[in-house]
């Protein structure tokens, strides 16, 4: 099992591996990321000729864990590929050191694979009436990077056109950092257990990389829904895996379902130490231990079929144009999600006016719970750590008393109770849960003690070696 630790060189994160004297930790995380060189530009049609042409032992010494899980993992790539008719004619930029693709609306997988009747039109926002009040502080949204009208270093525009959506480029130097397909999918990435294979030596060797246990800080309700509404103030806390995200949830047990959004640090999963945007969804409990199934149980942004992007805009699993210091300018974004004809639709608000960004269709979710509503609403932060590492920081690394301009937070917190078009929202009356408030502690304010934020919340923490 690989465990690392991490130093920023030049703006950049560079890993050293213990106990690999002999594996150059740079070149380990450019193959980890496909990081694109310096030198070298990869059209999209020349990237999936390779994959084709790829053979197991180029990958051997990754951990990916035999041939047979190479070939899926490459069969995988080619399937989410086969609807795009002119391979030649993508448009590709670099971002965050690796590809963006241009790839139509109706011919991205979901739409390909899944046979959709069109694309859908998005419902009218949901939202609430606004309580009066001074909010506790002043804040501003952030922009996608794809609308800051820059060029890669090839003079490639970072931006895709209308009917084009932006997607990232799915590689095999990504995936077979993963003892399998399915452990990719995970929500927190198992890096793989390679048992009877060693980088060292000779010697077999066998590490964890992730523990089990996760930790939160948030705030939740139990009410059924169609969705909901909050603004993340948006941080980039130092650790392995720090998220402020919303859940909506429906079922128990392996029935477990969600859709979830949110921004989330992650340096091993996407080569970046800041946050980026994220979307999550599961059928089937995360896949977890004792929840196993062949069949797909879920994914980050668009690395599997799932969900359906209609907008040109907003680059998922990439970073923001600014992120909120302490005691200084505070940055975040507004997401919605909501449940309408059959969708759940994703909305996302920076600068200018909310976005229909696209949805997942309930066909993913089998006729389970999240087909036809959720029963549970969250907020907050979440982290994990790989053994051996400190707890990471969560949220802007301070606890949730030190108040504005310091803890993060997400306000105007309210869900949806129609399946509708537009409506108006109904403010959330939220429970505090805080599994280790030595470390990481939630302040909530429901409405209408919350003023013109609504119900919000402030959470977060430093972290600790234990916590």
């Amino acid at each position: 099992m690989l465990i690392t630790t991490g130093l920023l060189v030049a703006g950049q994160l560079v890993l050293a591996l213990p106990g690999f004297p002999d594996y150059n930790a740079q070149t380990y995380m450019a193959d980890l990321h496909a990081l694109a060189s310096d030198d070298e530009f990869v059209p999209f049609k020349e990237h999936l000729e390779g994959v084709r042409n790829a053979k197991y032992s180029d990958y051997a010494n990754r951990l990916v864990s035999n041939e047979e899980e190479f070939k899926v993992m490459q069969s995988h790539i080619l399937y989410m590929y086969e609807g795009v008719q002119s391979p030649a004619d993508v448009k590709s930029f670099i971002l965050d050191g690796s590809y963006g693709d241009c790839i139509t609306i109706k011919e991205q997988p979901t739409y390909f694979h899944l046979g959709l009747d069109g694309v859908a039109d998005p419902p009218k926002l949901t939202t609430p009436e606004r309580p009066g009040g001074k909010p506790p502080g002043d804040s501003s949204n952030v922009d996608s990077p794809l609308t800051e009208g820059d060029k890669d270093r090839f003079g490639n525009p970072i931006s895709c056109p209308e009917g084009f959506i932006p997607f990232g480029r799915l590689t095999l130097e990504k995936f077979t950092q993963y003892a399998s397909l399915s452990d990719a999918f995970k929500k927190t990435p198992n890096t793989g257990r390679r048992e009877g294979v060693s980088l060292r030596g000779d010697k077999p060797f066998h590490e964890e990389d992730w523990e089990a246990t996760h930790l939160y800080a948030h705030a939740a309700q139990s009410v059924n829904n169609f969705g909901g509404n909050s603004w993340l103030n948006l941080w980039s806390p130092v650790g392995d895996f720090s998220i402020s995200q919303q859940w909506y949830t429906g079922g128990s047990g392996c029935n477990l379902q969600t859709v979830e959004g949110g921004w989330q640090v992650c340096p091993t999963c996407w080569g970046t130490k800041e946050a980026i945007l994220f979307i999550y969804w599961t059928n089937h409990d995360y896949g977890l231990p004792g929840c196993e199934t062949k069949s797909l149980t879920g994914c980050y942004n668009l690395e599997c079929v799932g969900f359906h992007q209609t907008n040109n805009k907003w680059f998922l699993g990439k970073h923001f144009s600014r992120y909120s210091t302490t005691d200084g300018a505070q940055y975040g974004f507004e997401m919605q999600w909501k449940l309408y004809n059959g969708n759940w639709w994703l909305w996302l608000k920076g600068s200018g006016a909310y976005e229909a960004v696209g949805y997942y269709p309930t066909s993913i979710y089998n006729g389970g719970q999240m087909s036809k509503q959720a029963t549970n609403i969250d907020y907050g932060g979440e982290v994990a750590r790989l053994s051996g590492h400190s707890w990471p920081q969560m949220g802007s690394s301070q606890k949730a008393d030190k108040g504005f301009g310091k803890a993060a937070y997400q306000n105007t917190i309210y869900y949806i109770t129609k399946d509708q078009s537009g409506g108006s929202g109904t403010w959330a009356k939220l429970t505090e849960f805080e599994f280790t408030p030595k470390c990481y502690t939630t302040d909530v304010v429901n409405a209408p003690n919350g003023g013109s934020w609504g119900t919000y919340q402030y959470f977060g923490g430093p972290g600790a070696g234990t916590c």
